[in-house]
């Protein structure tokens, strides 16, 4: 039976009802989520409190918080406990006598020191950590309420702090590799050329602009860009540029190819054809790479792009291009659910069916490098209290890196729903052709752009392997 929600309830203390000697505390510890969130509030992101190697460098070798946030915690008690709602702060004088650190526990202990007339009453102030020590010490003055107030606190909404460290973990892994040529089809618009000239900026790709170098070079002067290490080669339209991509990547010209201003199936047409394009063994498809905030490691969807309605085989080569994909991204034996919308197989679902059957291509070795169980509903893929109620001997259930949608459909809203309200950032790439294709979105931030030419370049030794 769930248990009834009782509401905490403020109460206030009048000032008739204020003695000298009254007091009233609280004891907090200090995480990297105050020290984050309160930086976000203030807008004060002195590296002191930001920068681990910053702090290093300083008296106190390590990061600190914010001055303020003890003070914070002063305010806290006087609006809430001592002397509670109503009260009006006037005035307030403090000295910082030590540095507080993360997994510091402070108390802070307010005491009516004096009552003064028309309502005042000065407070001493004192925050200690967990030794004992005194960290804040001073002294609050303050209106104190006369009206008796008793409600109950007002809901607070949830705060989720996004840190992009899976997007530094992605840069991180290519920071090394040297800059490889790069096919830009069709970069006519502000967004694309952006996107090529910033992937170039930060040493990944030599861009080989491909397109009408009048247009692009008035582009590149109305947004003050330098063009002046750019490569190009001449193309009239989003289709000339598209085959000229394509048989510079045969030839060996370029190791990766990234969307410009050009239609996604006009680019793919070319990349897809089989007599000319950039086809291998295996079938291509395409994977999004998702950082959602609420969801404790990177998650790749896949096929939502190129593949509209993958048959066994092609569902093979889709589960083992993410797979590669994965492991270019340092998750060994990354975990793989065939996602279907029953949780029990069922014969007259498609998507149950190649679940099954992807899960015995797996056991016999048809598909290797990774976990990989189904079918499985969206919720049991990716929450543990889920799966523990469905699926409690899955190793995949709950804790899923990668997501095997039935079909292009599914996969694509999926990804829009992510986006859209679970506030992810998500690069996008296309596997199994002899190079890299790079994909992007009018909705792409610059930092999500930016990852999805991370994977281009991740992905380039893989590439080479297959063909």
């Amino acid at each position: 039976m769930n248990q009834e929600y009782t509401p905490v309830m403020l109460e206030n203390r009048t000032y008739d009802e204020l003695q000298v000697g009254d007091s009233a505390s609280l004891t907090r510890t200090l995480t990297k989520d105050d020290i984050d969130a309160f930086a976000i509030l203030s807008g004060d992101v002195n590296p002191a409190h930001l920068d681990d190697a910053y702090a290093k460098e300083t008296p106190f070798q390590k990061v600190i918080a914010h001055g303020m946030w003890g003070g914070t915690l002063i305010s806290t008690v006087l609006g809430t406990q001592l002397p509670g709602p109503g009260t009006i702060y006037v005035g307030q004088n403090m000295r910082f006598m030590r540095p507080v650190s993360l997994g510091d526990t402070i108390t802070v202990t307010l005491t009516v020191k004096e009552k003064k007339p028309k309502n005042m009453v000065v407070l001493e102030c004192s925050c200690t950590n967990q030794l004992g020590k005194p960290v804040i010490v001073g002294e609050a003055e303050i209106m104190a309420p006369t009206a008796k107030v008793r409600r109950p606190q007002a809901p607070l909404p949830r705060m989720h702090l996004h840190r992009l460290e899976r997007y530094e973990q992605l840069m991180s892994l290519v920071k090394d590799k040297p800059a490889v040529r790069c096919a830009v089809v069709f970069p006519e618009d502000a967004a694309t050329l952006k996107a090529a000239l910033h992937a170039a900026q930060q040493g990944m790709i030599v861009p080989v602009l491909i397109g009408s170098r009048e247009r692009i070079s008035t582009l590149g002067q109305q947004l003050e860009l330098d063009l002046i290490d750019c490569l190009w080669r001449e193309a009239e339209c989003p289709v000339q540029a598209a085959s000229i991509a394509v048989e510079m990547a045969r030839d060996g010209e370029v190791a990766a190819i990234m969307q410009g201003s050009i239609p996604i199936h006009v680019l793919m047409k070319r990349v897809l054809r089989h007599a000319g394009g950039l086809r291998t063994s295996r079938r291509v498809s395409h994977a999004y790479v998702a950082d959602v905030p609420s969801y404790p490691q990177p998650l790749i969807i896949t096929d939502a792009e190129v593949n509209v309605r993958p048959n066994l085989d092609e569902s093979r080569d889709i589960v083992q291009n993410a797979i590669d994909l994965a492991n270019r991204l340092k998750l060994h034996e990354p975990r793989v659910a065939v996602v279907s919308a029953a949780e029990d197989f069922n014969s007259n679902l498609e998507s149950s069916t190649t679940a099954a059957v992807l899960c015995k291509m797996h056991e016999r070795g048809h598909i290797t490098g990774a976990l990989l169980d189904g079918p499985m509903t969206f919720d049991a893929a990716v929450h543990p209290e889920v799966a523990r109620a469905k699926y409690p001997n899955s190793p995949v259930a709950g804790q899923a890196n990668i997501l095997m949608v039935p079909n292009l459909e599914a996969a694509n809203m999926l990804v829009k729903q992510l986006a859209h309200f679970a506030h992810a950032d998500i690069a996008g790439i296309v596997l199994g052709a002899k190079v890299p294709v790079i994909l992007t979105n009018p909705i792409d931030t610059p930092r999500t752009r930016l990852a999805s030419a991370a994977l281009g370049r991740l992905m380039i030794r893989s590439c080479k392997k297959k063909s």
